[in-house]
């Protein structure tokens, strides 16, 4: 990875949150069609990945992943409308951040220390 970098993660009203995590876990099921898929994508455990699944679709008003039924290539999911919807207003958040902040990112970059850290 290179560079500082933004994360943000929204604290909702309902006190759920949906960060980076959630968000990349929505992107990669949406990309693979499957929750298990997306969390091999992402490098997370399926048990991981379905606790977050239900995390999300509790918090929202309408669920963001919805599972598909199997026949005989199995079963899948798909990231629901409200789902994409909270991918993409994620993404604006983080990018509108990143844009107002373009000047404090540069001036972080001048004073931390160049290249990885040394393990003591």
């Amino acid at each position: 990875m290179t560079g500082t970098r933004l994360s943000i993660r929204i604290d909702l009203k309902n006190g759920d949150r949906i960060g980076p995590g959630k968000i990349a876990l929505l992107e990669a099921i949406r990309d693979t069609g499957s929750i298990s898929a997306g969390a091999r994508k992402i490098g997370m455990s399926y048990r991981r990945a379905w606790l977050l699944v239900e995390q999300i679709n509790v918090a929202l008003q309408q669920p963001g992943v919805a599972s598909t039924m199997g026949g005989r290539q199995g079963g899948g999911a798909v990231v629901t409308p409200v789902g994409e919807r909270m991918i993409d207003i994620y993404r604006s958040i983080e990018r509108v951040a990143r844009e107002s902040a373009g000047d404090e990112f540069r001036a972080v970059e001048k004073i931390v220390r160049k290249g990885k850290r040394k393990e003591k």
